[in-house]
């Protein structure tokens, strides 16, 4: 098993052929996985039509107003989707049900595979504090340097520090990092469909050669 060699999900394959010169590697199927996506959203959105896909096997799920039509908690209602997708699907799958978006996906990894873990505003603190401050979303390893290097080693650690601390060490982007280790997170999920909108489109040539003068870039050559 690669991961008893110290590799970890998305890895790069020299990094791991490193830890571990014995690999076997595998070719990927990416329209098998698109495909498998493709199902398994099918299936999210009998439950809701707030769905929003974050990676190829990881979707956002918004089930406030399923619950009372259901008749279900958020526990039961993420059970009765993950044992669905096992039963018509044949995979099994993680569920993180929480009350924001980076906690819900925190508990989506906590327990592997085929798992529910729940996490409240009443149990965060004991069950998401004590992570490596690499577990939160949306933190990649710029980030994590400079806070280790001041002690702050766990989720809690950064989340006892005080905002201007954090924003001090990361700039702007510690604002949002430090109120989604406290809870704060409120970023709504989107329906299934919404795309960001389209900020700017780029069109541009390569010329066969340098262009050296203004007469050339006019004419536009490409000989």
């Amino acid at each position: 098993h690669a991961k008893k060699f110290g590799i970890i999900t998305a890895e790069t394959v020299y990094s791991a052929i490193r830890k571990c010169p014995n690999l076997v590697l595998v070719h990927p199927r990416h329209w098998r996985y698109e495909e498998i996506s493709k199902q398994a959203n099918r299936i999210y959105l009998q439950y809701t039509d707030q769905v929003e896909p974050f990676s190829i096997d990881e979707s956002f799920l918004d089930i406030t107003g399923s619950l009372s039509y259901f008749r279900a908690s958020a526990r039961d209602l993420a059970d009765r989707i993950r044992n669905q997708v096992k039963r018509d699907i044949g995979i099994t799958i993680s569920v993180g049900a929480s009350f924001n978006k980076t906690f819900a996906k925190i508990g989506s990894d906590m327990k592997k595979p085929d798992a529910t873990t729940e996490i409240t505003r009443e149990n965060y603190q004991s069950l998401v504090w004590s992570l490596p401050i690499r577990d939160m979303l949306f933190i990649g390893k710029a980030s994590v340097e400079p806070l280790e290097k001041q002690g702050i080693h766990t989720i809690g650690d950064l989340a006892r520090k005080s905002k201007k601390e954090i924003v001090h060490l990361l700039g702007k982007g510690g604002d949002s990092l430090w109120s989604n280790a406290n809870g704060l997170d409120n970023e709504p999920v989107k329906s299934f469909g919404d795309r960001e909108p389209v900020k700017s489109i780029g069109k541009g040539m390569t010329f066969r050669r340098d262009l050296t003068s203004k007469d050339e870039i006019m004419k536009g050559v490409i000989d």
